[in-house]
């Protein structure tokens, strides 16, 4: 479970997550959307018939998982590097991740991280596009107006934030349901209280 919660990123190990976006985004679209970050809940996952057998564990997780989602989503709203926007909204995926394993919804889990995904590295790409287009401007305070010059990456992000939003028929939207619902549904206190 620790090494889980350090190679995903959780809260009290996650300073790495926005600190490793040094390198190109098609490379930072690669390893912090599909591969690096979600092998730790890919290992939950896998280890999930030692967990069944460890409630308190999965509820240490589910704890840290909820906590990570809260408190990444809320560090991501105070940053300017948009590359850095995305590794905070990575790391409360990967925190929501962990949260419906904590709860031992692996199959939850699992399609949240499929899902994940394909629109982070959506995002990451546009985010190349954007960055290429102003020419290697990351600081979205000098960003604006963009929309009319770069309109198909302007439509391809704009699917990508809706799909990481949950919006209705979007792929976000079935694997985060389903976490909630889960969630909602555990009947007993921890559940309805991370709820």
């Amino acid at each position: 479970m620790l090494a889980a919660v350090g190679k995903s990123a959780q809260l009290g190990l996650h300073t790495w997550l926005p600190d490793a976006m040094e390198g190109p985004t098609p490379v930072s679209a690669l390893i912090h959307a599909a591969t690096m970050v979600t092998a730790g809940i890919f290992v939950v996952i896998r280890s999930s018939n030692l967990f069944v057998s460890l409630p308190s564990a999965s509820a240490i997780m589910a704890i840290f998982g909820i906590m990570t989602a809260f408190f990444a989503a809320t560090a991501a709203l105070v940053q300017y590097d948009i590359e850095k926007v995305i590794a905070y909204s990575t790391c409360s995926q990967l925190g929501y991740m962990l949260f419906a394993a904590g709860l031992q919804q692996y199959g939850a889990s699992l399609f949240h991280l499929f899902n994940h995904a394909f629109f982070k590295a959506l995002l990451f790409l546009a985010a190349g596009a954007v960055i290429h287009a102003l020419v290697n401007e990351q600081d979205s305070r000098r960003m604006g107006g963009m929309g009319d010059v770069l309109i198909f990456i302007f439509m391809v992000s704009s699917v990508g934030t809706m799909a990481l939003a949950g919006a209705t028929f979007l792929a976000g939207f079935y694997s985060k349901d389903v976490i909630l619902e889960t969630a909602a549904f555990t009947f007993n206190f921890s559940g309805l209280a991370l709820y």
